[in-house]
C-alpha cells in the first residue's frame, strides 16, 4: 500500500519537474532556438495544432530563427500565430520560409522575464506540495482504516517529506540555471 502510493508520488512529481522545465524553455534568452515557438497554436486548416507539426525549424545564426512550412499555404497562419503570440518577435516572410529576428533583450526585459521564471517555479513547486498532501491524506486514511500500521505511516511519511525536497531541489536548481541564462549578456 505504502510502496504503491510512493510510487504514484514519484510519478506525479517528477512530471510536474518536467513540465516546469518545459515551459522555462518557452522563455526567450536572447539566442534563437525553437524551443521558443515550436509549441505555439497554429490554426491550421479549421483546425489547431502546433506549429511544430506543420512546419521545420532551423538556426542559421545565434539570433535568427528560420521557420519552414511544409505546406506554403499555412504561411499566413503560422505568420499570424507568432505575432500575436507575445513573444516580441516581427516574422517576415519571402514567400517560402518565415525569418524570426531575434532583438538583443534589454536590461528591464531579462528582470521581467526572471520575474515570470520565478512564478513558474513556483507553480511547480506548488504542484509538488500538492501531490505530497494528497499521498498523505491517502495514507492516514487508509492508516484510520487500519490497512497500514502506524509505523508504516511515519516510515511514508519520511519518505514523501526527502522526495519532495528533492523534487523541489530540482525545480531550484533549473531555475537557478535560466535565470543565470536569462541575465547573462
Amino acid at each position: 500500500m505504502t510502496e504503491e502510493a510512493l510510487l504514484d508520488a514519484i510519478d506525479k512529481m517528477e512530471k510536474a519537474v518536467e513540465h516546469v522545465q518545459g515551459q522555462f524553455t518557452t522563455i526567450r534568452t536572447g539566442r534563437a532556438t525553437p524551443s521558443i515557438v515550436e509549441k505555439l497554436a497554429v490554426e491550421y486548416y479549421g483546425a489547431t495544432v502546433p506549429l511544430q507539426q506543420i512546419a521545420g525549424f532551423q538556426v542559421p545564426e545565434a539570433r535568427m530563427l528560420v521557420v519552414k512550412p511544409h505546406d506554403r499555404a499555412a504561411i499566413a497562419a503560422i505568420e499570424k500565430a507568432i505575432q500575436s503570440s507575445n513573444l516580441g518577435l516581427n516574422p517576415s516572410n519571402d514567400g517560402v520560409v518565415i525569418r524570426l529576428a531575434f532583438p538583443a533583450l534589454t536590461e528591464e526585459r531579462r528582470k521581467d522575464y526572471v520575474k515570470v521564471v520565478k512564478a513558474m517555479a513556483e507553480e511547480g513547486r506548488i504542484a509538488v506540495r500538492n501531490v505530497r498532501r494528497d499521498v498523505r491524506k491517502n495514507l492516514e486514511t487508509a492508516e484510520k482504516d487500519h490497512d497500514i500500521s502506524k509505523d508504516e505511516l511515519e516510515r511514508a511519511e519520511k519518505e514523501l517529506e526527502k522526495l519532495t525536497h528533492d523534487q523541489i531541489d530540482l525545480i531550484d536548481k533549473a531555475f537557478t540555471r535560466k535565470e543565470h541564462e536569462l541575465l547573462e549578456v
